[in-house]
């Protein structure tokens, strides 16, 4: 064994295989950063780490992972939340100047030192929940000045905390403000995402494949241009109306397909088939006021890998709570305590493309963590406006 080695003594929550995986006074052992030994205590003898970790009764969890977040972009739509509760429409607010169009005119303006800086505060309270890995989309510049200028600044929120940053373009979140949505798809796949891919920005491409937004049609050529440059697909799909989106980036193997309030059996099973993960977002289900529950029995007996996110965001989820929404899954969608830990964890990681990096506490997995001053898992997901997180550990290290 390395001279290296750190040794984790603690309940261990693996989710590796079926349910959580709990193994009670276990030992986890990270070496150059990578777990290479999970069991119960007795099982480490034979290691001969350079340190010693007593987590005194502590859990320790796979770091949580938040597979779905628009995170980096300016301004303020809490006067819209307060015109709403109110009464006045969301076509009325758009109409107005408000909607998604104040969040681009916020974004533009803003310089990647404005963006960074209030970006940061959103960050951090994620990390203080036991976020290890984050995924943070674009969308809200709708040029490739503005898109490349989101992008860039979610790498350096990577580069200023310890976390993982997984960025995805989203050009095809709406249409800009006095463009046709054709024309702009053609400079979404002709300009911008090789553009993108070029320059290392992102590692998926995501659309918005709604009846407000971007047709099926669309949508397909968005996925062929990112195919063409090597990137990976996702899909904001069947939220309001059912588009058969989900379907269509299954057939075109597609990381996961989020929201899907309204999807259908065919979708369930080209998901089941592809092996497409369904990113489920209880955020943005409660703060719309939503009634529409997305078919999770149906996606459950499919064997759909089921993950969970916060959809953090300024319109629709302003939330930086994984453990809320843990517990609005639970309470909205009934899902259990098990797969509202592993929505955060193993299938957030498989959403990812990442499910052989990370998400569970498994020999040979990067060793990211997080440690719980808690009595059971259950606790992660029952307790409302509570934070039990005592650390995290980035790579092995303790952060």
């Amino acid at each position: 064994m390395h001279c290296d080695t750190l040794w984790y003594h603690a309940n261990l929550i693996t989710v590796d295989g079926p349910g959580l995986g709990v193994i009670e006074d276990g030992v986890i052992a990270a070496t150059d950063g990578r777990i290479v030994h999970v069991g119960a205590a007795g099982s480490a003898d034979h290691l001969q780490p350079a340190q010693r970790i007593d987590c005194a009764g502590r859990w320790i969890s796979p770091g949580l992972i938040d597979c779905h977040t628009h995170l980096v972009y300016a301004g303020n739509r809490a006067g819209e939340f307060e015109q709403r509760l109110q009464g006045v429409s969301y076509a009325d607010i758009a109409r107005a100047g408000g909607g998604i169009v104040s969040t681009v005119r916020a974004t533009r303006a803003a310089s990647e030192a404005d963006l960074l800086a209030a970006s940061l505060p959103r960050l951090d309270a994620m990390l203080a929940e036991g976020i290890t890995t984050l995924e943070i989309k674009s969308g809200y510049g709708l040029t490739l000045a503005d898109e490349t200028k989101q992008l860039t600044v979610a790498r350096e929120l990577g580069r200023q905390r310890a976390v993982e940053i997984v960025p995805t373009f989203l050009g095809a979140h709406a249409i800009p403000p006095g463009r046709q949505a054709q024309e702009y798809i053609d400079e979404v796949c002709n300009v911008m995402i090789p553009a993108v891919a070029a320059a290392g920005l992102a590692e998926a491409v995501d659309v918005f494949c709604e009846n407000i937004a971007f047709s099926a049609a669309q949508a397909e050529r968005v996925f062929l241009a990112a195919q063409q440059h090597g990137l990976a697909i996702k899909i904001h799909a069947e939220q309001l109306s059912n588009q058969h989106g989900a379907a269509l980036a299954a057939r075109h193997g597609a990381l996961s397909a989020d929201h899907i309030e309204h999807l259908d059996a065919d979708g369930i099973d080209a998901m089941r088939s592809a092996g497409t993960v369904a990113v489920l977002l209880p955020g943005a289900f409660y703060f719309t006021r939503d009634t529409t529950l997305p078919p999770i029995a149906a996606l459950r007996a499919a064997g759909v890998p089921l993950a969970l996110a916060t959809d953090s965001n300024p319109g629709t989820s302003p939330l930086t709570s994984p453990l809320l929404a843990m517990n609005m899954a639970a309470t909205l969608f009934r899902m259990t305590v098990a797969e509202c830990i592993a929505g955060f964890t193993r299938e957030a990681a498989r959403a990812l493309g990442r499910q052989d990096r990370i998400g569970r506490l498994a020999v040979g997995l990067d060793c990211n963590l997080a440690l719980w001053d808690i009595e059971a898992p259950a606790d992660l997901v029952y307790r409302m406006g509570f934070n039990p997180l005592h650390s995290r550990v980035m790579r092995g290290q303790p952060v």
